[in-house]
């Protein structure tokens, strides 16, 4: 099940968080917004975090209104989360071209203690996951992130692109497949040699 993989939240977590419950609403949001702010990296770069706060303040705005399951929950944060970095690129007059790095967030997991070393890697292999997939075209970009990050099926990606469940996969499959043929070539680059 999708809840399960991305956190945790469960539906009765989202249906506590609707009904005003705050320790419901917080399972749902340490749920959801780790691949949010991924999300948000690639569509807004450094102003990703600015663009993650104004996401929740709508998203507690417009709570009691909000009707569906837990991935319909996922899907329209996504989709608020969109809208708000277009407004940011709007305001800024300019499409980001930077990265911010991508926070460890441990504290979603407390029984679950990694080593310092696991959590470097960890940190750092995620980092280039989202640096390469950054630096392809932004509808690609936006698909895997969706698909992947976030665990959203192909409607309801498609439902927040404004596109059909079909060109949300062939994104995201060409995405892929561009990321795979950049991983290739990196690997079988020219040998570097190790002076002495």
């Amino acid at each position: 099940m999708a809840s399960e993989q991305f956190g945790g939240a469960t539906e009765a977590d989202l249906q506590a968080a609707l009904r005003g419950d705050e320790a419901g609403f917080v399972v749902v949001y340490r749920s959801v917004h780790p691949g949010l702010l991924r999300y948000a990296r690639v569509l807004a770069g450094d102003d990703a975090e600015d663009v993650c706060a104004e996401t929740w303040l709508q998203v507690c705005r417009d709570l009691g209104s909000f009707t569906g399951n837990l991935d319909n929950f996922r899907g329209f944060v996504a989709r608020v989360a969109r809208n708000r970095a277009i407004d940011a690129a709007r305001a800024r007059g300019r499409r980001p071209t930077g990265l911010l790095p991508v926070e460890e967030i441990d504290e979603l997991h407390p029984t679950v203690a990694a080593s310092s070393e696991e959590s470097a890697l960890t940190s750092l292999a995620t980092e280039e996951a989202m640096r390469l997939i950054a630096d392809l075209p932004r509808d690609q970009a936006e698909a895997i992130v969706l698909r992947v990050v976030l665990g959203l099926d192909a409607k309801t990606s498609a439902a927040v692109l404004g596109k059909r469940a079909g060109a949300v996969r062939t994104a995201s499959y060409r995405g892929l497949r561009t990321l795979q043929e950049r991983l290739r070539a990196e690997d079988s680059g020219p040998n570097k040699t190790i002076p002495q």
